[in-house]
């Protein structure tokens, strides 16, 4: 029979992926008891094992990025911890108002120094648009205008924001275009930040769950919090969005997505950095609005959050230094690993960017896309 490292070696070969080479993408392993420790426990000990120091990459991005487009993922047989949590999912509602709130206090939380020192000066944390855009603010300030275009945005609009995360789109929005806006988020640290970051403009921050808006607004949009949503809840929330709306507004969903459908989301990010956190596959979207929306736009700049997580990394690396008082190095690989590993996932084209444009009513003559 052959041992751990003979398989683990033949799977890598796959992938052209080479242990102990020197090409990007190759590995070099530092503890041997990997091998069997990654074969029973899946993508969940692949990552653990990174953590704990057992391996290396030429660039893990790089690895990510051939393994996944080689689909060595699919090699892996589940364990029964991955079932268990599949059917767990399946049964339960993990997205409660109260179950939201683990994603908030562990990832959010963590600390506004950690995000000012890794997102750009806007503190904007999802994918930015870098069509025309030479530097990280470029490609945020990009996609912010990108969506108020994409929505008609026009003085004295009243947008909401749902998961308005450090104000970001809302302050550009007030700025920019002399919109008014609400944002909700359940995250103390982002609430507190938020506030100050859009003093002196109309915008109001507030700290309560989207299940509990029922008001109206010209627009509603959405970056980057679906993925907190879960299965369950894709309904209800598709619900509120009508329910919130004016019948002419329009509501732009940003999020990332997947094109199988699964009712949980990555164990190592689940366990180590998104709580309950699941991908949406079109199925699900398409499924959830049925009947409350009409489909005006679908645009996947996928790519793109590649070279914005590696942008993220990089300042990440660089303020390291000042960081490493606060944060440890198991923390270090931890975040390491996050970041690059989800840009090779992009890289490969695993998972994708969407933006979303829906109207109530259908726009008449028709919507005209906006890129």
């Amino acid at each position: 029979m052959a041992s751990a490292k003979q398989l683990a070696t033949e799977l890598l070969k796959k992938a052209d992926i080479e242990i102990g080479g020197s090409r990007p993408g190759d590995i070099t392993v530092h503890d041997e008891s990997v091998y069997n420790r990654v074969l029973a426990g899946g993508t969940l000990a692949l990552g653990e094992s990174y953590m704990d120091g057992a391996w290396d990459a030429n660039g893990l991005d790089v690895f990510i990025s051939k393994v996944m487009r080689a689909r060595l993922d699919k090699e892996l047989k589940p364990s029964l911890g991955l079932l268990l949590t599949y059917l767990w999912a399946q049964i339960f509602n993990q997205q409660t108002r109260v179950g939201s709130q683990r994603v908030a206090r562990e990832h959010y939380d963590l600390g506004n120094d950690l995000y000012e020192a890794m997102l750009d000066p806007s503190m904007t944390y999802t994918c930015g648009y870098w069509k025309d855009a030479k530097t990280l603010q470029e490609a945020q300030d990009a996609k912010h205008d990108l969506i108020c275009r994409k929505i008609g945005l026009k003085k004295g609009d009243r947008v909401l924001d749902i998961g308005c995360g450090w104000g970001s789109f809302l302050k550009f929005a007030a700025e920019k275009y002399g919109a008014e806006g609400v944002g909700v988020t359940i995250s103390n640290e982002q609430a507190e930040y938020a506030r100050e970051f859009c003093k002196g403009l109309p915008v109001e921050i507030r700290i309560q769950d989207y299940r509990d808006v029922n008001e109206k607004f010209d627009h509603i949009i959405s970056i980057g919090m679906f993925e907190h949503v879960g299965v369950k809840n894709y309904r209800t929330y598709f619900e509120v969005a009508n329910r919130c709306l004016k019948d002419d507004g329009f509501f732009l969903l940003h999020t990332i997505g997947q094109s199988e459908s699964h009712v949980y989301g990555d164990p190592w990010l689940s366990k180590y950095i998104f709580p309950n956190s699941v991908l949406p596959s079109p199925k699900f979207v398409t499924t959830a609005l049925e009947d409350l929306f009409v489909m005006e736009d679908w645009h996947n700049f996928g790519p793109y959050y590649d070279t914005t997580l590696m942008a993220w990394f990089e300042n990440f690396r660089k303020a390291w230094p000042e960081l490493k008082e606060k944060y440890d190095e198991r923390f270090y690989r931890m975040w390491e690993y996050y970041l690059l590993m989800c840009a090779g996932l992009f890289r490969a084209r695993s998972i994708q960017l969407w933006q979303i444009v829906l109207s109530k009513n259908g726009v008449p003559g028709g919507y005209i896309s906006v890129r």
